[in-house]
């Protein structure tokens, strides 16, 4: 298989397995696709952001690295090992599993829908440590590997963001129930796991 696909293959599956987590931004794009208000510029919201803030990471990290080439294996290493913790995490969730509801009502506006998942997005610190994190993954694939790594990871968010706003009123009633998301974390955690060690060995 070419490095190229491998490196998109790889960036997609990171970007897919840190996204799919239960959480606020992911609640309430399910929410508006069960409403089906404002589903297009919510979603559209979301995955720019990303493409916006990861991109922002890989060439910043990069810099660093391109300066201080020494620190290329602690950037390996500690990309890793935070998938990996990322992937433990993740079955530790499996055993046990939560439900994912959405709340009843019309959200109202679409300014208002922008302005709350603009909130839950950029106001979410979780989210720059995870950010940052991908830039040094992203970066240890080298200076021309990073960005076909970049590639999978912000199609890996448009297409699960897209898939989530607009599939959800099929996924309603599957992630009405607990073990739905036990299923999902317990594969996360086994792809997170195989990608943080294939990433440490890799050097």
């Amino acid at each position: 298989m070419p490095q190229t696909i491998t490196l998109l293959l790889s960036g997609l599956l990171t970007g897919w397995a840190l996204i799919l987590a239960i959480g606020a931004q992911n609640a309430f794009i399910l929410r508006q696709g069960l409403l089906k208000e404002h589903v297009g510029k919510v979603v559209a919201f979301a995955a720019l952001s990303d493409i916006i803030l990861i991109g922002v990471a890989v060439a910043g990290v990069g810099t660093v690295l391109t300066n201080w080439p020494g620190l290329v294996p602690i950037a390996r290493w500690g990309g890793g090992l935070f998938i990996i913790g990322y992937g433990l995490n993740s079955a530790w969730r499996a055993r046990k599993p939560g439900t994912l509801s959405a709340a009843e009502g019309k959200s109202g506006s679409g300014g208002k829908a922008l302005a709350t998942i603009a909130a839950l997005t950029w106001l979410n610190p979780h989210l720059y440590v995870d950010i940052l994190m991908l830039g040094t993954v992203a970066n240890s694939h080298g200076v021309d590997g990073r960005w076909w790594f970049y590639a999978g990871m912000v199609t890996a968010s448009a297409t699960w963001f897209a898939s989530l706003g607009y599939g959800a009123r099929l996924l309603r009633p599957l992630f009405a129930k607990a073990r739905a998301w036990q299923i999902l974390d317990g594969i996360i955690a086994v792809v997170m796991i195989f990608l943080g060690t294939t990433l440490i060995v890799s050097g």
